[in-house]
């Protein structure tokens, strides 16, 4: 049960900033954290005014159901609409649970996703390819921005590594289950006896950090300049473009070359440096406020094994929450990736209530 003096606070609060909105006498600063927090709170308003009203509408039901003077058919229907009062009440209170959650605030932010091939050598790094276009292909279908930051490939059209930018709405709450291992299970193209092989990539998503949330000095900085490697255009390969960024209080190094210009190489290096030092905070935030912490999922654990691609089979296993999908193809191509997040967002919303209970 949650105390109705909290529900009532709800109400409350929805109702003063109401006024406040509509009176014209809200500073622009303040107007948009109060619009914001007006329209987080129309969400759940009319599921807590039913809470709130649901002991007396319970009683009054109760009372027709054991009045005498009332006939059956009247009382059957009492019984029916009590019923259905009681399972309402149930899914208010669960969706006001999950409002009063404490929110990720990093789960607004835009999202900087790094893919790397594992163990398997080739094989991973073309497995590795596979997972970022499938990365890509959801980017297109929610019309999400993605931009590539650092991309290195490999031979046969496989990558080693890349580095992109993904913009939009709430990317973060939507890709932060994706950081760990993903292992693939299939027959790789150079396979002569039909074997399957595994091997696997890495997927570490960070939440887009901004100069306000981490605040870098420059003397905490080591700038090391160097000439670009690999393929690329002559100024590439010739000037000193390319730029090694080591944040000495964290050990963290961003390297960064795929630039010509060294200033446009430095400004990429730094977007990347502050998500991964903006994480390590969280990370260190996370781990103080709850070191018995048994669930891995939404935690960012890259050394986990957290999916399962069996081509073979034509499926997908995720192994935090033990949930098969016999739609691989259809996964690889972005289109049932939302089923997978929502069970679990689901399941880590469950948790965190049985946390509450």
């Amino acid at each position: 049960m949650i105390p109705i003096n909290k529900v009532k606070e709800l109400i409350s609060k929805h109702e003063i900033i109401e006024k406040e909105l509509s009176s014209g006498e809200v500073d622009k600063k303040s107007f948009a954290d109060k619009s914001k927090e007006y329209s987080n709170l129309n969400e759940i308003i009319d599921h807590a005014k039913e809470y709130c009203s649901f002991k007396n509408n319970k009683m009054e039901l109760e009372k027709i159901i054991s009045d005498e003077k009332n006939d059956d058919e009247i009382k059957d229907l009492a019984k029916i609409e009590l019923n259905e009062l009681i399972d309402k009440n149930e899914d208010n209170e669960k969706k006001i649970k999950l409002f009063l959650l404490p929110k990720d605030e990093a789960d607004s932010k835009n999202a900087i996703i790094e893919v790397r091939a594992g163990t398997g050598g080739l094989e991973a790094s073309l497995f590795a390819s596979d997972l970022f276009k499938m990365y890509e292909k959801i980017s297109h279908k929610k019309k999400w921005n993605l931009e590539i930051i650092s991309i290195s490939k490999s031979d046969a059209g496989g990558l080693k590594e890349v580095i992109a930018s993904i913009k939009g709405k709430n990317i973060y709450s939507s890709l932060k289950y994706e950081s760990g291992v993903h292992r693939v299970q299939r027959v790789p193209d150079t396979e002569t006896q039909g074997r399957v092989h595994t091997s696997a990539a890495t997927v570490a998503v960070l939440p887009e950090a901004e100069e306000v949330d981490v605040n870098i000095e420059d003397k905490d900085l080591r700038i090391d300049v160097f000439r670009s490697s690999g393929p690329g255009g002559q100024s590439v390969n010739t000037t000193d473009s390319a730029v090694r960024i080591t944040h000495i209080p964290s050990g963290i190094v961003v390297s960064q070359q795929d630039e010509k210009s060294q200033i446009r190489n430095k400004e990429k290096g730094l977007k990347i440096l502050r998500s991964r030092i903006y994480e390590l905070e969280r990370q260190k935030r996370d781990e103080a406020r709850s070191k018995d912490r048994k669930s891995k999922i939404g935690t960012g654990d890259r050394s986990e094994r957290i999916r399962t691609y069996n081509f073979p089979q034509g499926r997908v296993t995720d192994h935090r929450i033990n949930l098969t999908l016999h739609k691989l193809e259809e996964f690889m191509e972005g289109e049932i990736f939302d089923e997978i997040v929502e069970n679990l967002s689901l399941h880590a919303q469950e948790e965190e209530l049985n946390k509450l209970n």
